[in-house]
């Protein structure tokens, strides 16, 4: 009885500490977390289990079509962590696993959205830095490790303001999401390219939000350096292909310009111009439109002693977000029929294979108000605001009507050592993400 009775003073205790901490206030009309509240929950956000689990899922490979160890990593870790664990099976060996912490009702629910592929396979031998192998390294208050950067940490900092919001005692009002994806990086399958390990470009979070996992409102953490991206680019890729004779080199004397290769060559002038173009006329929110070449193929490396009947060339065309995909590709086809029409013997070909729609998200919209409000409190400072040309998971949950705002943690761009986040920057955006999550999901009082 004695033991039983101290049991329920504790629980007591608890109760009311619960109760204290949760009251909120109302300043200018807006709601704002309560002081002990947010002294509570920062308390509860703790450096070493945060560096700890950015070294687990480091040390899991897990690039593109391999994410399914660490899927089995993030359910088990969701399901101690409390939450309802959704497995979604995207295709064989692959999955999203997809937490909810379940608010009391009455609150916006938010989405907390990360892939688990990583950027690289840490297979490349041309990538020697120890931010480009799935093992992690922590040293001069880094980690580097393969994915750390985009965007294994994120995930992490995820879980951590659930956890620290639980110790702390809080219940929200509205329901938490953790998602955690497959196939987010920007590839895309073509020609002899099949399988799963080149299902790229949202494949999981296309997945996830045709399968009922609909909230109000997303963070991607991305790597932002903390700072807002408000919006981002899209990307369209293209393939303009030219033929050529398929001959001997002995007997290719006085038709070398029947060579595909050398067409290409003649073609080039034409796309780069083009190209230099579009880049300036396209430029939005100070970023040029840039178009890459992305890749070019012609011929047979085993069989040199013929000419290539074939050349392909192959553009990756950064679309700002006030451009339709459809309006792109018009303009670049209206390039290729110009093409076509100064060579029409040379069996030209046009194809766009990739289209992912810019994204952008409202400055005023509560969300980052609230991103804003949270990282003043934790940096001194309010967020930076920045326009990307890189593309994001936000350009589909945006199509399904879900506010996204690309918000993560980074620690400046990747260099000859690979990927690498200050853990300062993965503790103080723990942080944001609690406050954050409280601010906008609403405290149970």
């Amino acid at each position: 009885m004695k033991s039983c009775a101290r049991i329920l003073t504790i629980f007591g205790w608890r109760e009311r500490r619960e109760l204290r901490i949760v009251i909120q206030t109302k300043k200018n009309g807006k709601s704002g977390l309560d002081r002990k509240l947010i002294e509570n929950t920062l308390a509860e956000v703790r450096e070493e289990e945060i560096v700890a689990m950015c070294c687990d899922v480091i040390n899991i490979s897990s690039p593109t079509g391999e994410e399914l160890q660490m899927a089995h990593y993030m359910h088990n870790a969701l399901q101690q962590l409390g939450l309802k664990v959704t497995w979604q099976e995207v295709e064989e060996g692959r999955a999203n696993i997809v937490g909810y912490w379940t608010g009391t009702g009455g609150g916006k629910n938010l989405m907390f959205n990360g892939h688990m592929d990583t950027s690289n396979s840490g297979r490349e031998e041309f990538l020697t830095g120890a931010g480009y192998k799935p093992r992690a390294v922590v040293k001069d208050g880094f980690i580097y490790g393969l994915g750390i950067y985009n965007m294994k940490g994120a995930l992490v900092c995820y879980m951590h303001a659930v956890k620290a919001l639980q110790r702390a005692g809080i219940r929200l009002q509205g329901d938490v999401v953790i998602a955690a994806v497959a196939g987010e990086i920007e590839k895309a399958q073509w020609g002899e390219f099949k399988g799963k390990e080149y299902r790229g470009y949202g494949v999981g979070t296309h997945y996830l939000v045709n399968h009922g996992v609909v909230p109000d409102m997303c963070i991607l953490g991305e790597p932002t350096d903390m700072s807002v991206v408000l919006e981002h680019f899209g990307s369209l890729w293209i393939r303009i292909s030219c033929t050529g004779i398929y001959v001997h080199t002995a007997f290719c004397e006085g038709r070398e310009e029947m060579n595909s290769i050398r067409r290409m060559h003649k073609l080039m002038d034409d796309i780069l111009n083009w190209i230099a173009t579009w880049e300036n006329k396209s430029s939005y929110g100070g970023k040029k439109a840039i178009v890459n070449l992305g890749g070019i193929r012609g011929g047979h490396p085993w069989r040199a002693s013929r000419t290539p009947e074939r050349t392909d060339l192959f553009l990756d065309m950064r679309v700002p977000p006030n451009i339709s995909m459809s309006d792109a590709r018009r303009e670049i086809q209206q390039l290729f029929i110009d093409l076509e029409k100064q060579h029409p013997d040379w069996g030209l070909e046009f194809e766009s294979y990739v289209s992912v729609p810019g994204a952008r998200i409202r400055e005023d919209h509560e969300m980052i108000k609230a991103i804003d409000a949270s990282h003043e409190r934790i940096i001194g400072r309010r967020p930076g605001r920045e326009v990307v040309t890189w593309c994001s998971d936000a350009s589909v949950l945006s199509r399904y009507g879900i506010e996204t705002v690309n918000y993560g943690p980074s620690s400046g761009p990747r260099d000859t050592e690979g990927e690498k986040v200050r853990i300062k920057t993965l503790v103080d955006i723990t942080k944001v993400y609690a406050l954050t999550a409280a601010e906008l999901c609403g405290v149970q009082s």
